[in-house]
Parts: C-alpha cells; structure tokens; sequence
C-alpha cells in the first residue's frame, strides 16, 4: 500500500533549499498562495521510496521561530501547527554547512518543537574550500536528529535523503532530549499552560504564550492564555533573549566538538578578496555601472544576427505567399493577420533569451546581492532600502514576478513604494518597441571601434527608467502615511560559478513563456487589428472602393500608384482608421499619427503587442511585389499627409520615452491589485505613469523638432 505524507521544507534563506525540492520534485510542482496572504506555496510530489510518496512543501526561507515578515508568520504557523490546510508529519530541514553555526539556531528551535526532523547538510564543498571540516557522526548525535550530506546542485546524496527520510518516519520517531531547558525560561506559566494544551512540548508552549494572539484557538482558550500571561507577570522580550544566549552557548559547544575551522588569520576566502574589489567605495559603482552597460550592449551585438535572419525570413515568406496565393479574403487574413503577428512574435525571441540568460548568470554568481549592498544607501535617500532593489532589477525582465518579489521587504511603507516604481524599469515586453524604433531613427555607428550608438541609446532608455522610478519614490513617500521602523538585513553569499544549464533552461522557459503567453495576445490582437483594418463602415468603404474602380478605369498606366493611395483610404476608412483619428488630436502634440494612436490602444494589453499592430497596419493591402517587405522598411518608408517621414527622429525619441514611462500593462495593473489589495493604488499609478510619459515625450518632441 503506497502512502503518502506531508514534509514541510524549512532552512534559511540562501542555503539551498529551492535547489534540494527542485532535485526532490522535478516537474512534479504546482505554485499557488497561503489563504489571506501573498505569499507563494509552493508544493510538489516526491517518491520517496515504493511504499512512501510525499507530499512537499517549500515553505519561505527564515532566521528562526521569530517571524518579523509576512512570509515568516506563513512558516512560523506552519511549524506550530496553526496553519488550517498544512499539517506536516515530518520537517526536512536544509542547513547551509558553510554557515553551519547561524543554521544551527534555527534547527534548534524546530528541534524543541518535538516533530520528526531530518536535516539535509548543504554546501559541503564550499565549506571544504574555506577550510571547515564537519563531523556528520558527531553532529548526528549532539543534535539527536539524522544528518544527510546532499548536494542538489548536482543531484548528489538525494538518494541517501529519501531513505533518510523513509527510516525516520517508519521508525516511530523519537523525541532527542531538549536543545536547551525551555522550561526555566518562564517555569510556571509553561507549566499552567500545558495543563491546559497536554501534549505539547516546553518550547511549544512558549510560543503559545508569546504568539497566542496571532494562533486560531478560540475565545475561551485565549481568554485563559491572556490570564496565565498577565498572572505570571510572563515577559516575552527578555525569555527571547534569554533563549537567543542560551542556544548559542550550546551551539557554541556542539560547534567546537564537531566542526574544525581554518584559522580566519592565516586564511582569506577567494570571496572576501573580490568583494574587496566589488564592493569598493568607488570601484564598486563603476563596476556596476560597467555590468550593466556590457549586459545593454550584449542584447544587440549577440542577438542582431538571429533578428536579422528572421525578419528575412519572414519577409521573403510574406512575399512568397502573396504570389502563390489567390487575391482572397482568407490569403489577406493568413499573410497579414497570421504571419504579420508570428513574425511580431518570433523576431524578439533573440532578446528576450539573450536578457534573461545574463540576468540569471548575474544572480547564480551571487553578484545580485552585492548590487542590493552597494545601492543600499541611494535607496534609502528616495525612501527604499537595498531590498528594493532586487524587485527593481527583475522589473527589467517582468514587473509581474518583480512586484510579486518585494514581498521580501519587511517594511510596508518600502514595500508598497517599490511596488509603485517598479513598473518604471524597462521591462523584455518593451525591448521590442525600443528594437524596432531605435533602428528607425537611431544611427548604426559604432565609436572607437566597437561602441554602439544604438545600444548607447538602449542603456539610455534603461537609465531613464531607473531615473525616473527614483525621483518618483523621493516624491511619493511623503505622500503615504505609513510610519514603520526600516531594518536592512542582507545575506552575501560566496561568489559561485554559473550554474550554464540553469541559465539555458530560464532562457528558453522565458521564450516559451512569451511565445505561448505574451504570443497568444499578440496573434489574437493582430488578428482582430486586421478586421478592424480591413473593414468599415460599409457606406464609407464602398464609396472609396467605387472611386478607385472608376479613376483605375481612366487611368490604367497608375494603376499601381492607385492601388497603393486606395489601401490607404481605405484603412482610413475602417473601424481602426476611425479609432485612430478619433484620438489623434491627442496625441498630434507628441508627433503621433493615427496609426500609432491604434498602437497605443492595443498595447495596453501588453507593451510588445506595438510591434504587432504595426506589422499588421503596414501590411494590410500591401502588394505581394513590393520589394519593402520587412517592418522596418515599411515604417521608414511611411509618410503624412505633406509628405514628411512619421518616424523621424523627434517622433521616434518621443515615443521611446512615452514607452520607457506609460504603464501599458494590464497585467501588472492587475498584479499591483493583489498585492496591495485596494484598486486605489493601481488607479493611482496608472494616473500618474500616463500623465508623466504624456509630459516627457512632448517635451521629447518639442527638443528635437
């Protein structure tokens, strides 16, 4: 009979417990939310042996049983059996060996929860270059619980894990003796209360009655908590503290019959050395300033090849089924609705994956960390702290998972402005309007030798956005009304070699994601775009289909020329030309015709459909001769009524701004809606995002009119 049990995941943050239920549960994995609060749960199925399948569950990364955070009240209750859907049967509890004596707080606190516990040792090779030798026997029998050495970073010792596991379970788990004597920290009122809670272990009932007002336990029961509480005179503050100094003397003594260090004297970490470096007073932002602008540039020297030959591709097909297919309704729809959106989609994908793959390089090395410490002190002058940053930085990939991330900051105030901002960072959805319009009206020079001017353009654009996202934080904290004490508490970790199948798997999960997510968007708004393109008014419609017919007739040497000047009536004349001129007056003062009046409409659904819309206006009733077939040649191409160029280079730098600032993103407005809870705080972003991107690209096109 195969059974199954429920593991709750714990350790601290950093030591490597998301790398052990990745090896553990491998596709096997669902992410929902803990009910009343935005922290993600993720769970997955492991078979642990035959007979034995889990159910595990990652619970959020934490110090020890004092939650300060919301994602550590989730873990805290988890533990103390206060959480209504998870009730664990048994803790796997991950202890980074390099920093075994801070882990080891944490393990001793579970430890005195009395629930069966396995701790899974990681990272004993870096502990092994700093020197530290573990005795995993001798450990095993101070702590009075399993110890397993695992490396899930290759996938090593997770089969010993799983019978780990399956003993401990199968052999009726035993109680060690407690860490420390938690009942002389608060004697009696411990005593009182587990009269009342029977079976519950010294340490439990101590959390009851430090937490009870956060645990479900009923009026009554609260009631007689409160009176054992204020009967005993019981002070929470200093049975912490007085706990905190007893764990580390005994962690001191296991510490020194278990672990043999390398003189810290004679010995300096390879990471310490670089951090010297990186983390310099002045050196330090330069190198900084230098990662970022080497990650800028790379997105276009490496992915203009692939972009280049795609757009060929695609160009080349366009043209080639227009002369194969017949001049139908259907073949307009294929060529100009289908293909004209996949070749939206699939030119970005290049970018999109280079972007992603570095990013992931940046965090799997441990710089990302170092970047929280060196603009730790520039947050906190616009009302952040270095936490912020880490939001802000994946904001260049998605503001989703960005605005999702600042859960991690404690502080509400900083939270709540950091969501706020985020969205300002220039996200992969707008790299393919900074692409495409860059190389409209941005020359292709290169400086020195192997400086883009394009890619200067890009880093620029990506500044702006960061630039911005500051000086509006400065503005917007004196405006919310949260006063909350800021801690910054950061981790470094050691610098570590980039894991190259991890950033190839993220690189191609990012592309599927916006192929098969952001792609679905993108094909059904261009396929909508080409109705509304191709059809109008019937009266309006019909009458300009009359007069060509008639000045074709009379004139039949024009007939190209006629052919080309009667599509363009005509897509004025649909319900998308009417769309479009319906809002130009606008939009005119920032050097936009109707066309890109459609763009803005139908990117509010997500930036990177702009790309799309204009592959579809510009092709619905092109000729399949016309040797201008990729988009870039068609925009350049394009013109107004007085025969200047539309995408001129006030036009295009005044739209790069508008894009660099405008929410253009129902997603995130939607994702900021749960995670602050209130459609104020969306409505208010949306206002203000809209009304700056309106005032900065006028002044954009005003300048280089």
């Amino acid at each position: 009979m195969n059974k199954n049990i429920n593991i709750a995941l714990v350790g601290n943050p950093n030591s490597g417990k998301s790398s052990l239920f990745n090896a553990l549960t491998g596709l096997n994995q669902q992410v929902g939310n803990f009910p009343g609060v935005t922290v993600d749960k993720k769970t997955g199925q492991c078979q642990i042996s035959e007979n034995l399948t889990a159910t595990l569950i990652d619970l959020p990364g934490t110090y020890s049983l004092y939650p300060k955070r919301s994602d550590e009240w989730v873990a805290y209750k988890v533990l103390l059996q206060q959480d209504e859907d998870i009730k664990p049967d048994m803790v796997v509890l991950v202890a980074d060996a390099s920093n075994l004596k801070r882990n080891l707080l944490f393990c001793s606190q579970i430890i005195d929860l009395k629930i069966p516990v396995v701790m899974a040792l990681s990272m004993t090779d870096l502990a092994k270059n700093k020197g530290t030798e573990i005795d995993i026997s001798g450990l095993e029998r101070e702590l009075g619980v399993p110890v397993v050495n695992i490396n899930p970073r290759k996938n090593k010792g997770i089969p010993s894990l799983k019978k780990v596991i399956e003993q401990t379970y199968n052999s009726n788990f035993t109680s060690p003796r407690e860490f420390i004597d938690n009942a002389s920290l608060a004697e009696k009122p411990i005593e009182e209360l587990k009269s009342l809670l029977p079976g519950i272990s010294d340490y439990t009932a101590l959390h009851y009655l430090i937490n009870h007002s956060h645990f479900k336990l009923g009026e009554p029961l609260q009631k007689k908590l409160l009176e054992i509480e204020e009967g005993s005179g019981f002070n929470s503050t200093k049975s912490q503290a007085e706990e905190i100094m007893q764990r580390y003397g005994r962690i001191k003594y296991i510490m020194s019959q278990t672990v043999v260090e390398a003189d810290p004297l004679q010995r300096t970490l390879f990471t310490e050395k670089l951090d010297n470096i990186l983390l310099h007073r002045k050196w330090g932002y330069l190198i900084l300033l230098a990662v970022l602008f080497l990650l800028f540039q790379s997105v276009f020297w490496i992915a203009q090849f692939p972009m280049d030959a795609i757009e060929w591709s695609f160009g080349k097909l366009s043209g080639t089924l227009g002369n194969l297919l017949p001049a139908t309704w259907w073949s307009d729809l294929f060529i100009n609705g289908v293909v004209a959106g996949l070749s939206g989609i699939l030119i970005f994908i290049p970018q999109i994956m280079i972007l992603f793959g570095l990013i992931t390089l940046l965090e799997d090395t441990g710089y990302m960390a170092r970047i929280s410490f060196l603009t730790d002190k520039l947050m906190r002058s616009v009302g952040l702290n270095g936490k912020s940053v880490m939001p802000m930085i994946s904001g260049l990939a998605c503001a989703v998972p960005a605005i999702m991330s600042a859960r991690n900051i404690e502080n509400r105030k900083e939270r709540l402005l950091t969501i706020m901002v985020t969205p300002l960072m220039s996200c992969s959805a707008r790299l393919p309007v900074y692409t495409i319009l860059i190389a409209l009206v941005v020359p292709s020079k290169l400086y020195f030798g192997f400086l883009s001017m394009q890619g200067l353009v890009m880093m620029a654009l990506y500044l702006l956005g960061t630039i911005m996202a500051l000086l509006v934080s400065f503005v917007m904290r004196w405006f919310i009304d949260i006063k909350e004490r800021s801690f910054f508490i950061l981790e470094l970790p050691v610098y570590r070699s980039p894991r190259w199948k991890n950033a190839l798997t993220t690189m191609v999960e990012k592309a599927k994601i916006f192929v098969f997510q952001a792609g679905k968007i993108i094909m059904v708004i261009s396929l909508l775009l080409w109705v509304l393109s191709s059809y109008g008014p019937p009266s309006k419609m019909s009458a300009v289909a009359t007069r060509y017919e008639q000045l074709i007739q009379n004139n039949p040497n024009q007939q190209k020329e006629l052919n080309k000047k009667r599509q363009m009536e005509l897509l004025e004349n649909s319900f998308a030309g009417i769309l479009g001129k319906a809002i130009e007056p606008a939009i005119r003062p920032l050097g936009y015709d109707w066309k890109i009046g459609i763009a803005l409409i139908t990117s509010f659904a997500a930036r990177e459909v702009f790309v799309g819309t204009m592959a579809t206006l510009y092709s619905v009733g092109d000729d399949a001769d016309d040797n201008n077939n990729t988009l870039r040649q068609k925009m350049s191409a394009a013109v107004r009524a007085d025969g200047t160029k539309v995408y001129n280079l006030a036009t295009g730098l005044s739209l790069l701004v508008f894009y660099v600032l405008a929410m253009q993103c129902m997603s995130t407005l939607a994702i900021v809606k749960r995670e602050t809870r209130s459609w104020k705080w969306p409505a208010i972003q949306l206002a203000y995002m809209t009304a700056l991107a309106y005032f900065l690209s006028w002044i954009t096109y005003l300048i280089f009119s």
